[in-house]
């Protein structure tokens, strides 16, 4: 983008030839198609510059890219911008309705999207034109329009062109005075910029036109002085030498005014300034006349009259058919009539080109209205068939939604039908391994209190036995008393290794989730590592509670065998603050925790978790292995 805009803003620089302006512009406008890129602002800008240099093929073939472009995207301003080229393009080349109309678009386009100075320029373009061709009210309402939008911008450069043509427009109607007060406001905005331009230093010359017209010639000729006085340009020098000639022929003050009238031609012919020509031969016509040679004042006022009739400028070849008239006294009524026949046609052309510019508004109205319409229309067809989509999705999204539903809590059912069938089974288990440490013990204790007993009274009463027996005897004796003892000694310590540590109930779930560890372990080709807290009552902890924490070690285990890789792994029950802690470590690949995406066996860890009123937090390093850590409240 920056590569356009710096290619256009090359192709200004004055230095450069035509053909180097033209190859920038042309290479901005290639990157664009090649690159696809939509960017009707600089389509826009590109379009302008190649109207700058006369060349019309490439302005309206880019220009109507940029229009294109612009209608594709709904980019307001770009719109706007491409139909302000339209304009400009036939106003200069006074294509009044034509350049009307691209006005009109372009303000309609600017004013959707608020775009105030943009707004002002077209109104103020559309307002020239009415004012040319003698609508001055509406032309009046146009300029005023600007004006607002300009004062709320501050814009002092254009405020003083709006009031200017304020001025001219009262002055086409005699409203003198107003058109005074018009230029005196354009004065002040004029003083308000920083650094005036030449070509604004005209002003005098408007004002001291409006005294001729009030007949106050020396007011008018002390103003012309002024604006001579100022540095101005080469037109406008010609434009105020032949006002300032023609005033002082109104006062009938002949000095030099023939001087000022060649003088301010044979500027106006070396600029090939036509319009201006056409002024200086009626004001020399004139000038004959006054000095009594017909036949120059002939002579220049059919040359004014054939070129106002080339340039088709109907005001000067009314003036000029008047002026023949008058001086041509053999054909004048063939003048005359010619002269009151154009008028009527005039007044004719000027009321349809009123109409005209009325009809393009409103058609272009009409045609928005139509579009917006239809627009609307679109929006309730749309409207009506995203509604029936949405109710049709949502009602499926409801099924769905039952559908799901149903399944959840079947699913719900499901593991809570599990969950008692689990704690049914540790129970079971509990009862059983209750069971078999009561055997255990009663084994235990008939080991200790009936064979024990037993022995000790065999072994008792053979030591009685003893005293009646010879020597040889007796050391036999010995020997088998001393084996009996041995005997009671074994039986007493496997007695004692029965009874020790089964005791305890609460070595019924330990047990449980050791055989886990074990079962786990073959599978995953770990070894496992367990530590359990002494102080933990087990039998003081539901089964629901027992039965969820056994699922969420299984769930923790399985995760290890899918993904850890891990050579070691340990489970170690605590203690803390009435809470039991939970805590599975293992050595084996980890994982970046702020990357890994949670799968569902943690899902299910943190799901368990929630339920027990717990709390669950992961610590893991890519190839640090990884800890897990739960706490729940014991219940």
């Amino acid at each position: 983008m920056d590569s356009i805009q710096s290619w256009i803003n090359q192709s200004k620089n004055k230095n450069l030839d035509l053909s180097s302006k033209k190859y920038l512009l042309t290479k901005a406008y290639k990157f664009i198609i090649k690159n696809k890129l939509e960017t009707p602002i600089h389509l826009s800008s590109i379009a302008y510059e190649f109207y700058n240099l006369n060349d019309s093929i490439n302005f309206f073939s880019i220009n109507k890219v940029a229009v294109e472009t612009s209608l594709k995207l709904n980019n307001d301003y770009a719109l706007g911008d491409s139909y302000w080229n339209f304009a400009t393009y036939y106003a200069a080349k006074e294509n009044n309705q034509k350049a009307y109309k691209y006005f009109n678009n372009a303000f309609k386009s600017f004013n959707k999207g608020n775009f105030k100075f943009e707004m002002a320029r077209v109104l103020f373009g559309m307002a020239k034109i009415k004012g040319e061709y003698k609508d001055y009210n509406h032309s009046e309402i146009l300029n005023i329009k600007s004006i607002k939008l300009l004062k709320e911008l501050k814009n002092h450069k254009f405020l003083f062109t709006g009031y200017v043509h304020l001025a001219r427009l009262q002055e086409d109607i005699k409203e003198y005075d107003k058109a005074l007060n018009y230029y005196e406001k354009a004065k002040k905005h004029l003083k308000k910029l920083k650094k005036i331009p030449v070509k604004f230093n005209f002003i005098e010359n408007n004002i001291a036109n409006i005294y001729i017209e009030k007949e106050k010639y020396s007011i008018a000729l002390k103003f012309y002085e002024k604006n001579l006085a100022k540095e101005i340009t080469k037109i406008h020098l010609a434009r105020v030498l032949d006002n300032r000639a023609f005033c002082k022929l109104q006062m009938k003050d002949t000095l030099n005014v023939k001087k000022d009238f060649f003088h301010a031609l044979h500027i106006r012919d070396s600029l090939n300034n036509k319009t201006g020509i056409l002024m200086s031969k009626i004001r020399i016509s004139d000038y004959y006349s006054y000095m009594k040679d017909t036949i120059n004042a002939i002579q220049y006022a059919k040359e004014a009259n054939l070129l106002a009739e080339e340039l088709k400028n109907g005001r000067d070849y009314l003036t000029s058919l008047k002026q023949l008239s008058n001086l041509d006294k053999k054909n004048s009524k063939k003048y005359l009539d010619r002269y009151i026949q154009y008028n009527d046609s005039l007044i004719t052309v000027e009321r349809k080109a009123q109409n005209k510019f009325t009809r393009i508004e409103f058609e272009t109205d009409e045609h928005i209205e139509e579009k917006e319409r239809l627009g609307q229309q679109l929006i309730w067809i749309i409207g009506g068939s995203i509604s029936i989509i949405l109710i049709s999705t949502l009602l499926y999204f409801l099924r769905v939604q039952k559908v799901r539903n149903e399944k959840l809590q079947l699913e719900a059912d499901q593991q809570k039908a599990n969950e008692e069938v689990y704690v049914l089974t540790l129970q079971q288990q509990a009862k059983l391994e209750e069971e078999r440490v009561k055997e255990r013990n009663r084994i235990s204790a008939e080991l200790h209190d009936g064979i024990l007993g037993k022995l000790f009274g065999t072994r008792v009463n053979l030591g009685f036995l003893g005293m009646q027996m010879n020597t040889d005897t007796q050391e036999k004796q010995q020997a088998y008393l001393d084996e009996l003892q041995s005997i009671e000694k074994e039986i007493r310590e496997v007695s004692h290794k029965l009874s020790d540590n089964f005791n305890d109930a609460n070595i019924n779930f330990t047990t449980i989730i050791k055989q886990l560890l074990s079962d786990k372990s073959v599978i995953g080709q770990f070894t496992t590592h367990f530590k359990s807290d002494d102080t933990i009552v087990w039998n003081d902890i539901s089964e629901v509670t027992k039965a969820n924490v056994y699922r969420i070690i299984q769930e923790a285990l399985q995760n290890i065998i899918k993904h850890a890789k891990a050579k070691n792994v340990t489970l170690a029950f605590s203690n803390e603050n009435e809470k039991l802690v939970i805590q599975i470590t293992d050595d084996g690949v980890g994982f970046d925790t702020k990357k890994s995406r949670k799968g569902i066996g943690i899902k299910n860890i943190n799901s368990r978790v929630a339920k027990l009123l717990g709390n669950v937090s992961f610590t893991s390093e890519p190839n640090k292995g990884t800890h897990l850590q739960i706490k729940i409240p014991i219940t």
